[in-house]
């Protein structure tokens, strides 16, 4: 009987260890799913994108190679090294009393650049990694732009299914409430129909809201590089922001497209510089040693220095020519500046315009409209409470508040948008 009852408590005791394995293994994977799915601030989605987005990596490998490039910028010519036979005869001859002038010759030559021109060089090399730094925060700022969009987009979608959700629990009680007064002649079947369909509506466009949320994650989770099964959330309380109001005069220094301008400009100027710079002469030094075959000549050298003579005009027409035309690149280039600094401040200007309208009717819908509406609904639920109204009276009065409401919300996608699309141009 002991033995029995040991082996009962060692069975307990083993189911007691599995079970807490068990709860702890479940526990475990709950955690872990809870740290997969936590949500994403969008500070923390931008920083990732910038991290991680291929595009942006594609120039920041081109900005690497221009400073690689810019290593070897200084470099000259390579040394030349030649050998051969010196002022060997055709033919053989008797040379008798004349001097035997067979020689064998080593020559070495080296090139020297104009220092003037390996400066220029090494300049404009340096000013094309900056430019590729400027195109990648281009291209940057336009993915912001759609990171934002993107995820203010889901902060609506998701506090448009919070009020689809609530809408269907109000269809749901309406029907649960008609159903049970039907039999009693309370209610009318053709006001249970109508109820239906309205609920089934509803769960229609949850249906469309719920594929809008997974379009503005799969854009996310494109924009950042991560897998398409990647559990990502966001944070969809966002406190509420209005643009920030930037002097028009200092869009130069915020808009990136002007930068990487401004730098074209620059470079265009230091490869302005460096085809002047081919106005400088370059050097080559020759050294030769001839040694003697014959016993009638002794060993003998050649020492020669030479400089070139850029300004001759059959070789000077190219860099003035290329240096003329670079003129005229600079110009349209500054001119393309101004052209759009003035789009930008008409642009600005409309959209801050856009905005303030945007802002007051969401301050209509906030403040009058909607509490005038919920008023409405209540008051009409009330009565059908008490027997004083018809369903449908009460079906158009929460319409009303719903529409409303989706409309406050498909205005505050409208003002969020539009306060990123001012961002991006102030930005940009």
């Amino acid at each position: 009987m002991k033995t029995e009852n040991k082996k009962l408590e060692q069975k307990h005791s083993r189911m007691g260890v599995s079970l807490f394995g068990l709860l702890i293994s479940v526990f475990g994977i709950l955690s872990t799913g809870w740290v997969q799915a936590q949500s994403l601030s969008l500070d923390s989605v931008l920083k990732v994108i910038e991290r991680e987005n291929p595009m942006l990596q594609t120039y920041r490998n081109r900005a690497n190679a221009m400073h690689a490039y810019v290593a070897g910028s200084r470099s000259i010519m390579a040394p030349e090294v030649g050998g051969g036979l010196w002022m060997f005869p055709y033919q053989k001859q008797d040379y008798g009393m004349m001097e035997d002038t067979r020689q064998v010759m080593v020559s070495v030559s080296q090139t020297f650049t104009n220092p003037a021109k390996l400066k220029a060089n090494h300049e404009y090399m340096a000013s094309r990694a900056d430019i590729e730094h400027a195109n990648e925060r281009v291209l940057y700022n336009q993915l912001r732009a759609q990171a934002k969009g993107a995820y203010y987009t889901w902060i609506v979608l998701a506090q448009k299914k919070k009020q689809l959700v609530e809408s269907e629990e109000i269809l749901n009680l309406m029907l649960k409430v008609a159903r049970v007064r039907y039999p009693y002649n309370q209610e009318k079947l053709a006001n249970i129909y109508k109820a239906e369909g309205r609920l089934y509506e509803i769960k229609n466009m949850q249906l469309m809201n719920d594929n809008g949320i997974e379009q503005q994650r799969n854009l996310l989770l494109q924009l950042m590089n991560s897998a398409p099964a990647t559990n990502l959330e966001i944070d969809t309380v966002v406190s509420p922001f209005n643009p920030v109001l930037v002097d028009t005069t200092l869009l130069s220094v915020n808009r990136s497209d002007l930068m990487q301008l401004d730098r074209t400009i620059h470079s265009m100027r230091l490869n302005q510089a460096l085809e002047k710079a081919q106005t400088r002469p370059d050097f080559n030094i020759n050294f030769s040693h001839m040694i003697s075959v014959g016993q009638g000549m002794p060993n003998q050298f050649m020492l020669l220095g030479m400089v070139t003579i850029p300004i001759a005009p059959w070789s000077s027409k190219m860099y003035k020519a290329n240096a003329k035309a670079m003129d005229y690149e600079i110009g349209s280039m500054k001119t393309e500046r101004v052209a759009i600094m003035n789009e930008v401040q008409g642009m600005t200007t409309r959209m801050l315009s856009e905005i303030n309208t945007l802002k007051k009717q969401l301050d209509n819908y906030e403040q009058r409209i909607m509490p005038a509406l919920q008023k409405n609904y209540e008051t009409v639920m009330l009565a059908y409470e008490e027997n004083k109204e018809e369903l449908p009276m009460v079906i158009d009065g929460w319409e009303a508040l719903n529409m409303t409401r989706l409309q406050y919300l498909d205005t505050k996608l409208k003002y969020y948008e539009m306060i990123v699309s001012y961002e991006k141009e102030i930005e940009k």
